[in-house]
Formats: C-alpha cells, structure tokens, sequence
C-alpha cells in the first residue's frame, strides 16, 4: 500500500511518523520493517480502551446466561470509564480527538476480546488481524475520521513465525479495506505469559477530519431517524457470553448453524466471519449527505451505545421488526436462554453502525444503500432518554 500526502497537514504528519526526520519514499510505509522485537517483556499487562469500554471476559467463568455471569461487567467498565474521565476530561466517545492547525486527529484504541479463543480453537488466524483493524477504524470514523494509519501489538509466549505472519496478513488486509496504512507494531516474545501456541493483540488507529466536519452528535433533534448498516456476525464483541452458550448448547464448532435459512456454515465459520470495516461506506455517504450522529455497536449493544451520540435530553425507539435477525443471533438467545434485554446490550443484533439523519436524508442515503451493501430505517429520535424498543 502507498500513502500521498498532499495538505500542510498531512505532510506534518509524515515528519511526525518518521520521528521528525524526512521519509525517502512512502510506497512500502505498509511493511513492517520497523517492527520491533523485545525479548522478554514484563510479566504484565493491562488491555484497556478509555474512548469507550472494551468488553471481554477471560479466565475461570461460571455457568450463567448474563454477560456478567460470563465473566464481563459492563457496568463496572462503565464506572471505570466515568472514574478516568475524572482525571482526563473529554474521553467517553468512540474516538479521541486532538487538535492540529484546522483539523483534528481522531484517535482509536481496540483488542479482539475473547474471539481469539475461538481462533485458537478453530485454527482460523488470517481474518483476526481484519477485526483488529475495524475495533478501530470503525470507531474513529464516528467522528467523520478518515483514517491514516495503524498500529498493531502482538504479544505471544514463544514466537511462531508462520502463524504470526498469517494475523499479520490479516491486518494489511484490513488496513487496505480502510485505505489506511499499516504504519508499524511491536511484536513481544513473552515466555511462559501465554499458552503455547495462544497470542493477544492490541491495535491502534489515527485519523484525521477537519473541523468544521467533526460529527458529533450536536445538532440531533428529536423526528431525526436512525438507519442501520449490516454486520457479518457477532464482530467482536460478546465472546465470552457465546463460548459459554457454546459450550452447553452440546454443539461443536464444527458443527452446521442451526434453522440457517437451508445456508450451509458451521458455527465456528459464523462466529469466525470478520467484523465489517465500514470506513469507505461510511465515508461515501458522508461526503453526499449531512449526516448528524454516528454510532458503533459494540460490547453494550444498542442499549449503551446509540445514547453516547445524543444530547441531553433524546432519546430514541428502535423498530425491531425493520430488519431481519441474523440465524445467529437468534440461536445464541434460544441456545442460551437469553432475555431480549440481555441480547440487545451485549450483541449488535445483525446491525453493527449506526447513522443519525434527517427524515428527508434518510430517502437519498435509503435509495442509493439498497442497490449495494444494504441499510435500514430502524429507529427514530424522541423527546426523553435512554433506548426504547417498540
């Protein structure tokens, strides 16, 4: 991949990437050749998003049909994300914005959670890196980002070069699917941290939108709508709650996706599916139409995180019959036993962003969306508070 810098901005931003001294060329910035291996690294860690909370259980899990009983509590992140913004105001959105001359850059920070377990046991490693990339790119162009690079950290006990280079391939793919460049990582040899042939992963993403385009929320008032943009799955969010469900529904991963509308996949090839980067969709449809808020369905569902768009005082009702519920998701309730509630604050429930418009933009972006990758009318902005389902 190649990058072309051609504004005042981006040219500082270049002189910023290359430590403050002048690239020769920028045609294979993507590789990796200054990615960095360090040997050993300290015997600790912490994986913590402060834009907003990052939702995945690990460890010993007991048996239970909750999100909290598999071993993640939303709330508890929810207070810990209320605590940091004590100490640094200003967090709390998808992305961090940082003033530059008559832009911003518009930063993201995001890990795979728990899906990762899945890919150890499924063998299926050269997808992951795409859903490291889109935990974050997805997350800056909320603000109207167009993202400009990416940085990954990948992290094992003892280095295994070919399945490392297959998560890599992943992460380029990514990156080309958001026109953005793989700008480096770090690569940490870990001994006895992990368990053989187990890795974590942590990616980092830069954008950047002028000022005078920051989405923000701001100007959403009440009869505005909601339009909805497909995901391919679960993404990846909620996988501590579905390898619970998995592991006493009696089915194998290699077993066929139940009442799948006669499609045959198995259930690890639909927990597997990589989440969808909606960067260049996102973007085409911001540069036609005036688009007021931006929402990302991650851990929290709907429930926690179509509100972090709206100003005090809206809230919004979601017509849960304006689309289709994956086979998925509807196997995940029944095999779990899970509340409806439970689903739509942890699962995106088949719609993985979502757009704020006027009722009059909603026609145009409706029109041009069903001849390609799909979109729904699935709600509208109301006087009140919070998310209510009708």
């Amino acid at each position: 991949m190649s990058v072309s810098f051609s504004s005042p901005t981006e040219h500082l931003l270049r002189f910023i990437a290359f430590g403050g001294k002048p690239s020769a060329s920028t045609t294979d910035i993507s590789s990796t050749a200054w990615r960095s291996l360090r040997l050993p690294a300290p015997a600790g860690s912490a994986r913590m998003r402060r834009m907003g909370i990052s939702c995945s259980g690990s460890g010993s899990e007991v048996r239970g049909l909750t999100y909290k009983d598999a071993g993640v509590d939303i709330d508890a992140g929810s207070e810990l994300v209320r605590r940091i913004a004590k100490m640094a105001p200003g967090i709390g959105g998808f992305g961090g914005l940082f003033p530059l001359g008559d832009s911003y850059l518009v930063a993201g920070t995001d890990g795979v959670g728990t899906k990762l377990k899945l890919a150890f046991e499924t063998g299926i490693h050269d997808t992951i890196g795409i859903d490291l990339v889109a935990m974050s790119v997805n997350d800056i162009i909320t603000s109207g980002a167009k993202p400009l690079f990416f940085l990954d950290y990948f992290a094992t006990s003892n280095l295994d070069v070919d399945l490392a280079e297959k998560v890599i391939k992943g992460i380029v793919h990514g990156c080309q699917q958001s026109d953005c460049v793989l700008l480096g990582g770090e690569t940490a040899e870990m001994p006895d941290f992990y368990a053989k042939g187990e890795y974590d992963l942590s990616g980092f993403a830069v954008g950047i939108v002028e000022k005078n385009k920051v989405i923000n929320g701001k100007n959403i008032e009440a009869g505005d709508v909601l339009i909805g943009l497909p995901s391919s799955g679960v993404h990846s969010n909620g996988f501590s709650l579905v390898r619970r469900i998995l592991s006493q529904s009696g089915l194998q991963l290699n077993d066929q996706l139940p009442n799948n509308n006669g499609e045959s996949i198995t259930l690890g090839e639909a927990l597997m599916a990589p989440t969808v980067i909606y960067v260049k969709q996102v973007l085409d449809i911001i540069s036609k139409w005036s688009v007021k808020g931006i929402a990302h369905i991650t851990g929290g569902g709907f429930t926690d995180n179509i509100p972090r768009v709206f100003p005090t005082g809206l809230g919004v009702k979601i017509f849960t019959d304006s689309w289709e519920i994956p086979a998925l998701f509807k196997w995940l309730k029944q095999a779990g036993g899970i509340e409806e509630s439970e689903m739509r604050r942890t699962f995106n429930m088949g719609i993985g962003m979502i757009l704020v418009v006027s009722r009059e933009t909603a026609t145009g972006i409706l029109s041009e969306c069903q001849g390609s990758s799909g979109a729904f009318l699935i709600g509208e902005v109301v006087i009140g508070e919070g998310v209510e389902y009708v």
